[in-house]
């Protein structure tokens, strides 16, 4: 692994981990149940790819709080639907920016398809 890749795997560990944070945010926020279950189940599965990630790089990682503390103000500004779309947005992105990765670190590939879901299922609250 290159000390390049390694800064990238450590980066994609970090976000993950704050991910986790930011979903567990928001499910304390929410309106409905199936959110809330929603976005625990999608607080469970980032901590997933936080040890996918964490496999590569043996280190241990904490999570920043910054967007975990801001959730429920984003949440009450935004509105549902922009927030959800913001979501879906950075959801899909890690999807795409991932996928250099697979080559050299194939567990990277679940990881990559489950961000392209966790869009489509954030997207799918919009409505």
């Amino acid at each position: 692994m290159t000390q390049e890749q390694c800064k990238e795997l450590l980066r994609s560990q970090q976000g993950e981990l704050n991910a986790v944070l930011m979903y567990q945010r928001l499910a304390k926020v929410v309106k409905s149940d199936k959110e809330r279950e929603t976005f625990l189940q999608l607080a469970k599965e980032e901590g997933r790819h936080s040890s996918v990630f964490h496999a590569y790089t043996k280190e241990a990682l904490k999570p920043k709080k910054a967007m975990a503390v801001f959730m429920p103000f984003l949440y009450r500004l935004l509105r549902k639907k922009r927030l959800y779309k913001l979501i879906a947005k950075g959801e899909y992105a890690a999807a795409v920016g991932y996928e250099h990765l697979i080559a050299d670190f194939p567990e990277v590939e679940s990881v990559k398809n489950d961000e392209k879901r966790h869009g489509d299922i954030v997207s799918e609250l919009i409505d």
